[in-house]
């Protein structure tokens, strides 16, 4: 078992090891003082782990109250945040109170919202069952909804009081929801790593697991040493999103539905750095080192539109300011930067052809 500390607005540890579940209880005792607990969780993990972490906060003494919803990255909406206020409610859920996100990254973001504007802010622990969660989502306290004009237009910071990792939840894991999560993996190593870059080009899909828990540590104290430069995304956080600016887009040109977000910043990390390679912002080789990572993974995907076609839904990105907008590009592997373009620069960057 690991603890990695994170200093950010608030410290708190996040814990990546096996069989953590059924400790749940226990763990979050030494994190926060409450008396009950709500956890939020969707309709594939419930019946998976739900029990196991109700019966281990129920054997510490917690009240537990339960809300499921469905599936998706179309339930991270309004309409279903509505729902998770109006069960808060019912409960009679106070600030004391704590929320648990026991689940993937929509579970999390929605949940970690919905601690942040509940009465005005309510504790909340992450319980990330997978593995794009475990590695980027559940740490650094990103919280938000969708909305059809974009991806996580709606939020807030809120940072949580414990993120607990069980590496055992990925075993249950499709092996699409495996690749899913390696796209922001590669990304790590891509931003900050060389090391890392490497260990995945000595692995693949197949036996990737054989590292995995030393991956997720690499991952989150990339992660950490980020948030803690940069809490706020106002600088060095702005790298967490190489390939998300298209990837975004992406996932919005799809409805959300037609292609998973792992794979859709896999697909934008390809675009950028083969786009980048062309105006000479990085080696030629770069763009197929990448690609070859991405082979490795199952993550080199064809979609149907071009750069050139994202551009408006890139607008809304983010990582816009006023008339320019930051587009994260790495020169090497382990080397990575923010390039600050205009619109117009920036429409003439993504219609190279």
């Amino acid at each position: 078992m690991h603890t990695i500390t994170v200093n950010a607005s608030g410290k708190y540890d996040v814990i990546i090891g096996n069989g953590l579940l059924s400790k749940a209880g226990e763990l979050v005792k030494n994190a926060v003082s409450t008396e009950r607990f709500a956890v939020i969780t969707d309709d594939n993990v419930s019946p998976l782990y739900f029990d196991v972490v109700s019966n281990s906060l129920k054997e510490q003494g917690f009240e537990v109250f339960h809300f499921v919803f469905p599936h998706g990255e179309s339930s991270k909406s309004h309409e279903t945040l509505i729902k998770i206020y109006g069960f808060l409610a019912e409960n009679h859920l106070t600030r004391t109170d704590c929320i648990i996100a026991l689940g993937g990254g929509v579970t999390g973001d929605m949940a970690g919202y919905a601690a942040a504007t509940y009465l005005r802010g309510m504790d909340y622990v992450q319980i990330p069952t997978s593995l794009l969660a475990q590695v980027d989502s559940s740490v650094g306290g990103k919280t938000a909804i969708d909305i059809p004009e974009g991806k996580n237009l709606v939020g807030a910071f809120k940072q949580p009081r414990l993120v607990i990792c069980d590496i055992d939840a990925l075993s249950t894991l499709p092996r699409d929801f495996l690749i899913d999560g390696m796209g922001e993996v590669v990304k790590y190593g891509m931003i900050k790593s060389a090391e890392l870059f490497e260990i995945l080009m000595n692995h693949t899909i197949d036996d990737i697991n054989e590292v995995m828990e030393d991956v997720i540590c690499r991952c989150v104290t990339i992660k950490r040493d980020v948030v803690e430069a940069d809490e706020f995304d106002v600088g060095e956080r702005m790298l967490l999103n190489f390939g998300h600016t298209l990837g975004h887009s992406i996932e919005q040109y799809y409805n959300y539905v037609g292609i998973s977000h792992g794979r859709a910043v896999a697909v934008g990390m390809e675009m950028i750095t083969a786009l980048a390679a062309k105006r000479g912002l990085c080696d030629p080789s770069l763009s197929q080192r990448l690609s070859d990572c991405l082979e490795r993974y199952s993550l080199k995907i064809t979609i149907e539109p071009k750069p050139n076609e994202l551009g408006n839904a890139c607008f809304n990105d983010k990582k816009r300011a006023g008339s320019s907008i930051r587009v994260i590009i790495c020169s090497d592997v382990g080397c990575s930067s923010p390039v600050k373009m205009s619109i117009d620069e920036f429409t003439e960057f993504i219609s190279q052809e």
